[in-house]
């Protein structure tokens, strides 16, 4: 927003007038926010001598109430004077007391700007309630009620009355008899309109407001009044007339306004201006005409009400004890009245101090001060916590309007900051109060302001000390728990090294393990996991010198490095660089754990095998260094005089090294033992799979076998080395081997039986999988340290070249695929589509089915060639494990597997059997499955694989030409029993159409389609599954099947479409079964079917679904279908479509006007309603139906009903904007929350 300025000021930021240019967060609305400060800039007090308040994110309206109030003399001193009670009260839950304490600080602190929070907090507000806006009149009413309360019974208990309470006469009169009936009202503020309801222009100035304010009307005509005397209806005069002005006058300029035409709430920011001394005594000689009648008054019997003559006052309004405090304008008789005349008059004139400007619209917007010091009559912008001198010209510039006429649309184009609120003084010299001075104030303000003071000087000390403390992340590897813990380290910069170590060695809580002498601290990289240097001989160094100084964050770490008793620290100087050093055994077929070495980067090969060399005790001659620069790149060192830079050494390094006299050094190096050792290292993963409990490993005792975290990086002490599909096994393998028979011909059994009836009986999970979740790797120290296993990798065949997120099923081709509503995901289910172990369903994202069927059927009729996403043939969930020449997939490149069993942590189920295994990540999963054959007991074929992703979530792994380069070190794997798919073979899940249900999609079936087969022969294939788990006895006649998209129902498959060649089918695909009444309607690809629901505004409700099946796109056609199922006559048909997911509920209050009804257009394949396929919803209604006229309790009751019903459904109850929150101010703490709103 512009700067404004004043054409006199030296500063910018002196001159400155209006909201401040916006530079973060803590404002007002999205729009107008407080300007950030930084936490110097609020320690420095404005040059002005007066202290900001701080925005607490919309409380800038407070703000500028609160500094009114405090430049207010008469109000300041009169809040010194009470003295609080901390006996009798929270001093927390104090208003006056916390308006007190605000006050003090903004006299007497040093910073720029101070908090509200405490003030606010004894409002009985929380924190969002600093995100609300609200009319600073309303606030402004609110508190004073407040402070009333509070002051009951003291000396202040009249303060704001005595201040801003005035008095003015609502009246009546008869223009007959003069007979007037009057009552007489208090005012804390007076309201004046901008712009005269009807009119297109607005008053000029405060004064023609004023004018308008008291100006009578005429009730005539149907609007006569009743006249006691006359006892009929008469013209009569109704007005106001002001009978006491208030010491300090309050005047609310009404912008904010209602827009019957738009139906919005706008703002009025025509041009009104206001005097700087205002004149109140012209408001008082309004007088009506004499009447010829002269009559005493009477009592009407009510306080402050009556009836008299236009020349005779009540005694009530000249008997109130408050009177003598103000300015009373009217007395008992006219003569005295007339004789006071002059002296009223002289003492009626108002001097401007305070304007409360509002920038912004309706919607919201800034507040701010401009406030008239009293001290020396100097004008100061008070924006937050910003104040600034400004002039009688920026004043002037908050008149509002633009340079241009007052017409209608001025205040369109017209500034939107403007005055909102003014507060003027009586200029009464006898009345006008002067702040106190110091040594005035009351022993309670003085003792509050010590108080203060201590309290400011101690938040300074602290904040001192916050600026010269060092903080830094620390990291310490324990030395008995061997796991690396981290905190933050915040020393002071003038501690020493020796004084940092010992604050370390408390924080990581090493008491216990190591002694403080065997601890120290050193320059570390975390992100490289680089020691760059140690500090020997600095331990008397300050930090802040080490370090670098005070900085908000650090580009390195610390680590607190321990040591055994007999060891001696290593000397890490700066540019050297950290190599990880693993010996590899040829024979034994193994890789040791790291051994650290440090070394430079101008360091020949040469130097570095020597430095290795006694590191290792092994003989450089020999010695063969590999470099694994990053995942699967092993990089032979062979250039003696090559330096370690030129090779692409960098902060932190892992190699391989050999030393033995074996022929494998002459060798080439890529047919070498080593690399293939190095390359199955690299590629290696360790699985954790969970057999079924019928596999025949449950018939024999395993031995148990815990991964030590000792000496075990010779993997295949444990391991066997399986050459083949079905190599020699040993041990504990050749056990399970030869038991492996009886359970393969049981399972083979029970496999033909079950593909011959039910396929889905035996299906556990469907073919959801690869929704990406982290799985909570189990912790294993010994895997970091017998081997560093990387799972990327990228393989140059094409055909295995596949993401992670494309592993184990197609969902990346289209997320949409597996988008199945959270309540379909439940127990109905038979079969496990996310198999929980904790039986939690999972919930997954919403999406459209866009590939189940690539478009339209429409459009699917005339392509010439099948266009999919997934292929049978090449990378679908259908792959067969076997090619046509009957030779396994397996049998590839990557062979190498070894198991061994594992015995699982507790409460992974009794008598489940596990096998940890290592298996090269770039084996095929056909191949993985043939691997585990022998410890199934069942054929691949009879057997599936899941994946256990977090929470205990399974999600089956389909696609057996893919390989496990998506598998990580740990990841569990569950095998269950049952008939893989078969090449072209699809899983799909079937669910129930019940369009007039509560609930519309009802989950029945998994079942196997096959690429190749007609829709009719997938019906039949269904027809017995239905009767058997469903219930369902049905004929192949009475239901259809068609396309699910999430929940909407979609194109019909008529019974001689073909999958794959007609309907496009993919893994996890699911397809809606609906039952019919009679025979199928549809029969034609050119058809259309749309659901129709008739409206009945006359009742208020809504019909049940009808189908409607049309021959062509045709609105008139849709028309005259409608008009045939209903009787409505076709003239008199409105239709519209419905919004949102199926069945497209929208509340009845609604409906009638919220759609967009009758669209102008003569198809329904164009906008706005593009309905191209079957499924669409249509609501009609006859247009010369009456809508119901409602009583607020049915309004109310249908309300309740409607937001009942669409609550359950999951959908929007109403569509009307957020509404504002009510301003309160709770005397007695925080309101009590209410459950059952939101």
């Amino acid at each position: 927003m512009p700067e404004e300025s004043g054409a006199t000021d030296d500063s910018a930021q002196d001159r400155f007038i209006g909201p401040l240019p916006r530079e973060g967060s803590g404002g007002c609305t999205n729009d107008y926010v407080s300007q950030s400060y930084s936490y110097s800039s609020v320690l420095s007090k404005s040059e002005t001598g007066y202290v900001g308040l701080v925005n607490q994110a919309m409380t800038c309206y407070l703000n500028s109430l609160l500094q009114t109030l405090f430049m207010t003399p008469e109000f300041r001193n009169a809040l010194y004077k009470w003295e609080f009670e901390e006996s009798e009260e929270d001093p927390v839950m104090s208003i006056p007391y916390q308006l007190q304490r605000l006050f003090v600080l903004l006299q007497t602190s040093k910073k720029r700007a101070i908090e509200t929070t405490d003030v606010t907090r004894s409002f009985g507000w929380d924190s969002s309630e600093a995100w609300q806006q609200h009319d600073v009149q309303e606030l402004c009413r609110v508190m004073f009620d407040a402070l009333e309360q509070k002051w009951k019974q003291t000396e202040q208990a009249d303060l704001i009355n005595q201040l801003y309470q005035g008095k003015l006469k609502d009246y009546v009169r008869c223009l007959e008899c003069g007979y007037e009936g009057w009552r007489i009202d208090t005012y804390l503020d007076i309201p004046l309109v901008i712009r005269p309801y009807g009119s297109n222009q607005a008053f000029a100035s405060v004064e023609e407001a004023l004018h308008a304010f008291i100006q009578p009307e005429i009730l005539d005509g149907p609007n006569q009044y009743f006249c006691e005397r006359c006892k009929k209806k008469c013209d009569a005069r109704k007005g106001l007339r002001f009978l006491h002005f208030p010491y300090l006058l309050t005047l609310q300029l009404k912008r904010f306004d209602f827009d019957y035409t738009t139906m919005h709430r706008i703002k009025l920011n025509d041009r009104m201006t206001f005097p700087e001394e205002l004149d109140m005594s012209v408001f008082i000689d309004v007088e009506d005409e004499k009447s010829p009648q002269t009559e005493s008054c009477t009592d009407s019997g009510a306080e402050n009400e009556g009836s008299c003559h236009s020349d005779q006052m009540s005694n009530d309004f000249s008997n109130d004890d408050g009177v003598d405090e103000g300015i009373c304008l009217e007395s008992n008789s006219a003569a005295e009245r007339i004789s006071k005349g002059g002296s009223e008059k002289s003492s009626l004139l108002y001097e401007l101090f305070s304007v409360m400007v509002h920038s912004g619209s309706a919607a919201g917007g800034h507040y701010y001060a401009c406030i008239k010091s009293f001290s020396d009559d100097q004008w100061y912008s008070f924006n937050d916590q910003h104040v600034s001198k400004i002039t009688q010209e920026d004043i002037k510039k908050t008149y509002g309007g633009s340079s241009g006429s007052r017409g209608y649309y001025s205040s369109a184009f017209a500034s939107s900051t403007n005055a909102y609120m003014l507060i003027y003084r009586l200029k009464d010299p006898t009345r006008n109060a002067k702040f106190l001075e110091a040594h005035e104030y009351p022993e309670h303000i003085k003792q509050l302001v010590q108080k203060e003071r201590e309290l400011e000087e101690q938040e300074k000390r602290q904040r001192e000390i916050e600026r010269n403390t060092c903080k830094i992340k620390l990291f310490c590897m324990h030395p008995t728990k061997q796991i690396m813990m981290e905190n933050k380290l915040e020393v002071h910069k003038d501690r020493t090294l020796k004084e940092a170590v010992e604050i370390a060695y408390k924080l990581m809580d090493l008491e216990e393990a190591v002694p403080l002498d065997c601890c120290r601290l050193v320059k570390y990289d975390e992100f490289h996991d680089y020691l760059e240097r140690s500090y020997e001989g600095e331990e008397d160094t300050p930090m802040g010198l080490l370090l670098g100084g005070v900085k908000s964050t650090y580009m390195f770490d610390l680590l607190l490095e321990t040591r055994r008793p007999d060891q001696i620290f290593q000397c890490y100087k700066p540019g050297e660089v950290m190599v990880k050093v693993h010996v590899v055994d040829l024979k034994t077929e193994s890789v040791a754990p790291p051994i650290s070495v440090r070394a430079y980067l101008n360091q020949t090969v040469l130097e570095f095998k020597q430095l290795i060399s006694k590191a290792t005790h092994l003989p450089a001659e020999t010695m063969r260094v590999v470099l694994e620069r990053c995942y699967n790149d092993l990089r032979l060192l062979n250039v003696s005089n090559k330096t370690l830079k030129a090779e692409g050494f960098f902060r932190s390094n892992k190699v391989f090294i050999e030393s033995s006299e074996s022929l494998d050094r002459h060798v080439a190096y890529t047919d070498s033992h080593l690399w293939k050792l190095l390359d199955r290292h690299a590629n290696t993963i360790r699985l954790y799979v969970s057999l079924p409990e019928q596999s025949p490993g449950s018939q024999f005792r395993r031995a148990v076998y815990q991964k030590s975290s000792g000496d075990s990086g010779n993997l295949d002490e444990a391991c066997e080395r399986v050459k083949g599909p079905v190599g020699n096994m040993k041990s504990v393998e050749a056990i399970l081997e030869e038991s492996t028979e009886k359970l393969k011909s049981l399972s083979l059994q029970q496999q033909q039986e079950g593909d011959n009836g039910d396929s889905s009986k035996s299906t556990e999970a469907s073919d959801f999988e690869n929704i990406e979740s982290p799985l909570n790797e189990i912790d294993s120290s010994a895997s970091a340290e017998n081997r560093e296993l990387e799972n990327q990798i990228q393989i140059s065949d094409p055909e295995n070249l596949q993401s992670e997120e494309r592993s184990d099923s197609d969902v990346n081709n289209d997320r949409s695929t597996s988008s199945v509503d959270s309540d379909i995901l439940s127990s109905s289910h038979s079969s496990d589509t996310l198999c929980n172990v904790d039986s939690a369903p999972l919930p997954l994202a919403n999406g459209l089915d866009s590939h189940s069927i690539t478009s339209s059927r429409r459009s699917k009729a005339n392509q010439g060639k099948k266009e999919t996403w997934d292929t049978a043939e090449e990378d679908s969930g259908t792959d067969s494990e076997y090619d046509e020449s009957g030779k396994s997939r397996g049998e590839a490149q990557y062979m190498y597997f070894k198991s061994e069993p594992y015995s699982a942590d507790e409460g992974s189920g009794e008598g489940q059997k596990w096998l940890m295994v290592h298996v090269d990540k770039r084996i095929t999963l056909s191949a993985f499955k043939q691997h585990l054959e022998p410890f199934v007991g069942v054929p691949s074929s009879h057997f599936k694989v899941f994946r256990v992703y977090a929470s205990n979530q399974e999600f089956e792994s389909v696609r057996l030409n893919e390989t496990l380069s998506s598998f990580s070190d740990d990841n569990k794997i569950t095998i269950r029993l049952g008939r893989a798919l078969k090449k072209g073979e699809y899983r799909v899940k079937v669910y129930q159409l019940l369009v007039n249900e509560p609930e519309p999609c009802k989950f029945l079936l998994d079942a196997v389609f096959a690429k190749g087969m007609t829709v009719r022969q997938s019906k039949e294939e269904l027809l017995p599954q239905l009767r058997e788990q469903c219930g369902l006895d049905l004929t192949i006649d009475r239901f259809r099947l068609r396309k699910k998209t999430w929940k909407n129902p979609g194109t019909v498959f008529l019974d001689y479409h073909i999958y794959e060649e007609d309907i496009n089918i993919s893994s996890n695909w699911e397809v809606f079964l609906e039952i019919l009444d009679g025979i199928e309607k549809m029969k034609s690809m050119s058809q259309l079917a749309v659901l129709s629901r008739r409206w009945r505004p006359s009742e208020m409700k809504l019909d049940s679904f009808q189908e409607v099946v049309l021959e062509s796109s045709s609105v008139e056609e849709l028309r005259e279908k409608l008009s045939e199922i209903s009787g409505i006559p076709l003239e008199n048909i409105e239709f519209a479509k419905g919004r949102g997911t199926f069945p497209c509920d929208i509340s009845i209050l609604e409906i009638h006007q919220d759609l967009d009804w009758n669209p102008k257009v003569s198809t329904l394949n164009v906008w706005p309603l593009y309905i191209c396929d079957d499924g669409a919803v249509i609501f009609y209604r006859d247009k010369t139906e009456e809508l119901m006229e409602l009583t607020d309790e049915q309004r109310n009751e249908l309300m309740k009903k409607e937001s009942s019903r669409l609550q359950k459904t999951g959908h929007r109850v109403t569509y009307s904007p957020r509404k504002e929150k009510a301003l309160k101010i709770y005397l007695d703490g925080a309101p009590n929350k209410d459950l059952t709103q939101d």
